[in-house]
């Protein structure tokens, strides 16, 4: 091959690779061992767009890197291959998911005839040093065994907040058998105390019942964002805009039986632990406020008329004396109790509404105030004064205990909601002006608070609490933003539940065997609304129910996910979720790259997971990743054209005289630069066959341009696969590393890509003369030596700080002043072909193996770059005539100040300026300048 062919090239090494397990990792080698993971993909039947192999470039070319250090490097790739995407198509279609599944990561053609280029073909074309032997797919029965192994120790076991750790349920019944619960301290929310004889006297049932209170994986009644078009719960970042991202249908608050995981339990730990993280503190700050700790005060407050009780929790126990009114989460259990005959239809009214909204819109909506008086009153603790009970849907029953004392002096959004519907506001701060609005800050001094008066907030606040805990109605208390983790989904494509019912109380399958999907004539849920797991019969099941039926709700995608690290290294265990050997040899993974959209879920239930099984001894740490990086989106840059809505003409970007135009996206295929392909546009849908174009003066069409998400849907998306199969593998490696910043958004233009492409081609001549191979033995001259070694340092620091764009520029820079030296040693390009080969593995492996080596270049070792080449021997001084300088002479770095004197007046050019004139004076800074005085 003379010639640089990166078509042939790719396919030649792509199948030595492949054919020779290069990358294969080994368990428990004598080398130190490095474990780099890319967050792995949902694989939809769109395929791979340029946004996508961002990470994964990043992370294979630190892999490639360490190897060539010596490390022992674990770098797997598998699939997320769960999902609700794959379900809606088996709904439209009837195929069943696991059969789309495979084509989406395998290729092929689907049940439309559109033919689906599958992730692992287009992962392999880009060259990935995955060890592919060790690949996992969430949806595969071999791996979700393991997850319902998992849920299984999950569920059988407790959190005791003695020694602050997981432990079997079984010493609970011990302890329970032996006397009873009052002196348990375990994380629930059980408040009954029984004692040993009333605990050995209860059956099974009832035990069973109880032990639900203390499981990590308990069954409870929970709010949950409930879509009814798609028949499931939805978590919160499934939702845009109070509707599904996936369809777009309502979703609406509603109260079910579900499976939930008491993540709380581990919540201090979480939050503290972040300390011994290599993360960003940006990621790291999203965490401590979704976990959101808060120090303050239990408080019940009586209900007029009733017996039952309002508790809220509040971070200013301080403001108790400036509680004017009471709010309560639509949602809350006493709304319908304490509601009056009066006010029963605008609460009910207003409660159907507020079911109509996600959380995530409720808490964020701060400009809409609305809410409805209940005719209730509640009796404040202190004064014993009315206090009226509202409902809004600012407030949330998931959240705390669905209800607020509102003090609207000192809280912003109390003070709008008083305001707004003309109820008092009481002011309990010390010279503070509230008549535009609350007072926030926590620097006051505390007035009209009996008890209270003239103390500092941080004073008042423990009298407070004291004062409360005396008089029994309150207590100190620390809380958590942070909720237990809604852990069912109403959906077929998922981990189904190692769970039966006997009536209504839940067991877990006996044994080790794997619980699979069954067959069901349809995706959707029964006509009783129930999930679509009740449509199969007790017989279409793989394993035999000891009870009345099998639990029908599926896992939610993060549970495949919260452990797959894991299994990667030993992922063909069928005994084991992963050996202790192997674990032990492993640990957590060095460096984890993904986007930071799972900056919450995935890492706060990876690390809930992580931190569980270590509890048991199943792991030896407790943190699942040391070192994260946060890639960059790769945004698309869309075209739009405008479209007029009356005539329905198209009209040039300089061409629209008139308001009553609409955006149309276009596929960016059909664009030069910014000129648009007018017959291949009408050509693409047969609305525009008949289309007419106003164009630009000088006849062409302009589109508008806008950096925008990347998106099938806005026809922005760059395939990879064509600009691979067009400049090659390397030349898309590079290029996108060259973009910018990993961590930093960043516009798609492949204007740049043709540099790239060229830079490589100037790599491959470099070892040729014409279309001959040839390189000289001869020794290296100081000038290639030091172009080496200089690239060498300059790639080693930036690839060990993560930088991974400069290096490609290093190696622009590099080969071009090897190319002006016609340098063509082999010494030089030898350690060249391995500092690039991270970069550009295919054409690094060609050169390699002609430069007469036998073994891949991944065996090869980075080499050390050598100080000596780098000091400067010579210095050019520029010499200055009264001080404006004339001309550059260079001169050896050891020479005295005579020595440099005497060389600079022997020089033609200083007798040129001096023209016979003697200098009054010379001026000699060593490694500086020289300045003649005349």
């Amino acid at each position: 091959m003379s010639n640089y062919n990166p078509a042939e090239i790719d396919k030649k090494w792509q199948k030595y690779w492949a054919e020779h397990k290069t990358f294969a990792a080994k368990d428990n080698s004598s080398k130190p061992k490095f474990y780099a993971l890319d967050m792995f993909p949902y694989p939809s039947g769109a395929g791979l767009h340029v946004g996508h192999p961002l990470g994964y470039i990043a992370s294979d070319v630190y892999s490639r890197y360490k190897r060539l250090c010596g490390y022992n490097v674990l770098h797997p790739m598998g699939y997320d291959s769960f999902g609700l995407p794959a379900e809606q198509y088996a709904i439209q279609t009837g195929q069943h998911p696991a059969v789309t599944t495979k084509t989406n990561i395998e290729g092929g053609v689907d049940k439309g005839g559109i033919t689906i280029p599958g992730y692992r073909n287009q992962l392999d074309k880009i060259g990935f040093s995955f060890d592919w032997d060790r690949e996992v797919r969430t949806s595969d029965s071999t791996y979700y065994k393991w997850t319902q192994w998992i849920f299984k120790q999950i569920f059988n076991s407790w959190y005791n907040k003695l020694k602050n750790k997981a432990e079997k349920i079984e010493s609970l019944i011990e302890t329970f058998q032996r006397e009873g619960n009052l002196n348990t301290k375990a994380a629930t929310d059980f408040e009954a105390v029984f004692s040993a004889s009333e605990w050995n006297d209860w059956n099974e049932d009832q035990q069973q019942k109880v032990l639900l209170n203390y499981r990590l994986a308990y069954l409870s009644e929970a709010w949950v964002n409930w879509c009814p078009a798609l028949g499931t719960v939805l978590a919160n970042d499934e939702i845009k805009n109070g509707l599904s991202e996936r369809g777009g249908h309502p979703v609406e608050q509603k109260l079910m039986r579900q499976w939930s995981m008491r993540i709380t339990a581990y919540a201090e730990r979480l939050l503290k632990d972040l300390d011994t993280l290599d993360w960003t503190d940006s990621i790291k700050d999203i965490q401590r406020n979704w976990i959101g700790k808060s120090i303050g005060a239990a408080v019940r407050f009586d209900v007029n008329g009733f017996e039952d009780k309002i508790e809220v929790f509040t971070t200013r126990p301080d403001t108790i004396f400036g509680v004017s009114f009471m709010v309560l989460a639509p949602e809350h259990e006493l709304v319908s109790k304490i509601t009056t005959t009066k006010q029963k239809d605008k609460i009910e009214a207003y409660q159907k509404a507020a079911a109509l909204k996600s959380e995530r819109d409720r808490m964020s909506d701060v400009k809409t105030i609305s809410g409805e008086f209940t005719g209730a009153f509640a009796t404040h603790p202190f004064t014993g004064e009315k206090i009226p009970v509202w409902i809004g849907d600012y407030v949330l029953a998931s959240y705390g205990t669905g209800a607020v004392m509102a003090v609207p002096c000192g809280d912003q959004r109390d003070w709008d909601f008083a305001k707004h519907f003309n109820i008092n506001i009481l002011n309990i701060f010390k010279d503070k002006d509230i008549s535009k609005a609350a007072y926030t800050e926590k620097d006051s001094v505390i007035a009209n608070s009996d008890f209270l008066n003239d103390l500092p907030v941080k004073k008042a606040t423990k009298l407070a609490i004291y004062e409360m805990e005396q008089k029994g109605f309150g207590k100190g208390k620390t809380q958590y933003k942070l909720r237990n983790a809604i852990f069912s989904r109403q959906r077929y494509w998922g981990e189904p539940f190692p769970v039966y019912y006997k009536g209504q109380t839940p067991y877990l399958m006996e044994g080790n065997d794997v619980v699979e999907l069954p067959k069901v004539d349809k995706y959707l849920p029964t006509k009783e609304g129930e999930p679509p797991l009740a449509r199969a019969t007790k017989e279409a099941w793989n394993v035999i129910c000891p009870g009345d039926r099998m639990e029908y709700n599926t896992m939610p995608g993060w549970a495949g996910s919260s452990w797959y690290f894991l299994r990667y290294m030993d992922p063909k265990n069928q005994t084991e979720f992963v050996s202790r050997e192997k674990v032990d040899y492993w640990k957590n993974v060095d460096l984890y790259i993904g986007g930071a959209e799972h900056a919450t879920g995935h890492l706060l239930y990876a690390r809930f997971w992580t931190k569980f099984l270590y509890d048991l001894e199943y792991i030896p740490f407790e943190e699942p990743f040391k070192k994260m990086i946060n890639q960059g989106m790769i945004q698309g840059n869309s075209a739009l054209v405008y479209r007029d809505n009356k005539t329905q003409q198209f009209l040039s970007k300089n061409k629209k005289t008139n308001q009553n135009v609409s955006l149309i996206h276009v596929d960016i295929n059909f664009l030069n630069g910014d000129k648009l392909n007018i017959e291949a546009f009408k050509k693409w849908r047969q609305e525009f066959n008949d289309a007419s174009f106003i164009k630009e003066d000088n006849g062409d069409f302009i589109c508008i341009r806008e950096i925008d998400k990347m998106s099938k849907s806005k026809f922005n998306v760059q395939n990879p696969d064509v600009l691979v199969n067009k400049y090659g593998a390397d030349t898309l490696r590079c290029y996108e590393m060259f973009l910018g910043p990993l961590e930093q958004h960043k516009p798609w233009d492949v204007q740049g890509i043709t540099g790239v492409n060229g830079f490589l081609k100037k790599v491959w001549r470099l070892f040729h003369d014409g279309e001959q191979f040839k390189v000289s033995s001869d020794q290296p001259s100081k000038e290639e030596l030091k172009t080496l070694h200089k690239t060498i340092k300059k790639i080693k620091e930036d690839i060990e700080r993560y930088s991974f764009n400069t290096p490609v520029s290093a190696f622009m820079i590099c080969v071009n002043e090897l190319t002006a030296l016609k340098c063509n040693k082999t010494e030089i390009l030898s350690d060249l072909c391995i500092i690039l080969s991270p970069y550009a593995p295919h054409i690094s492996e060609e050169l390699w193996s002609k430069l007469g080596n036998k073994e891949s270049i991944s065996y090869a070792t980075f080499p050390k770059h050598n100080e000596e080449y780098l000091v400067e021997s010579n210095h050019k001084y520029p010499v200055s005539f009264n001080g404006k300088m004339k001309f550059l002479i260079e001169l050896p770095l050891g020479l005295s100040k005579k020595e440099i004197e005497d060389q600079v007046l022997a020089n033609e050019q200083t007798k040129k300026f001096l023209s016979g004139k003697v200098p009054k004076k010379i001026i000699v800074v060593p490694k500086k300048i020289v300045n003649i005085v005349i």
